[in-house]
């Protein structure tokens, strides 16, 4: 009697944990929505990687000085759902690149829209994957 009930302790406490590590995860305290930038840039980098694809670009800031931003965007598989591919966004690309900012002011921003410089959004929003 006393195994089962240890047994059956350590299995809802590993459920316990396994759920708040996977909901800390996908947790958005980083990010505050409340403040939404948008951005001229010029990627210079796509890392279509797990668990979020990452985008490295590069901003003219008021000063005119060079800013070195990242973003990240959603997970590689639903944006492949959406018809990107690791080539969507290529290094000297300019775009429009819209997101909630860090909330540490860092040059980090969390992606909500991407304009391509000829007016049109890569794939997935169109298809309503995106926003993440």
């Amino acid at each position: 009697m006393r195994t089962k009930f240890i047994n059956a302790m350590v299995t809802g406490l590993s459920l316990m944990i396994m759920g708040t590590a996977t909901f800390a995860h996908h947790g958005r305290a980083a990010y505050d929505d409340g403040n939404v930038i948008t951005l001229e840039a010029t990627i210079t980098e796509f890392r279509f990687i797990n668990p979020h694809a990452q985008i490295y670009f590069d901003v003219i800031g008021e000063d005119e000085e060079l800013q070195h931003w990242k973003a990240e965007i959603t997970a590689p598989n639903r944006l492949s759902r959406g018809g990107w591919t690791k080539t969507t966004l290529t290094p000297g690309d300019k775009v429009t690149i819209s997101g909630d900012h860090a909330r540490n002011g860092s040059n980090a921003i969390r992606v909500t829209e991407i304009v391509l410089s000829d007016g049109t959004s890569p794939p997935a929003w169109s298809a309503g994957i995106l926003p993440p």
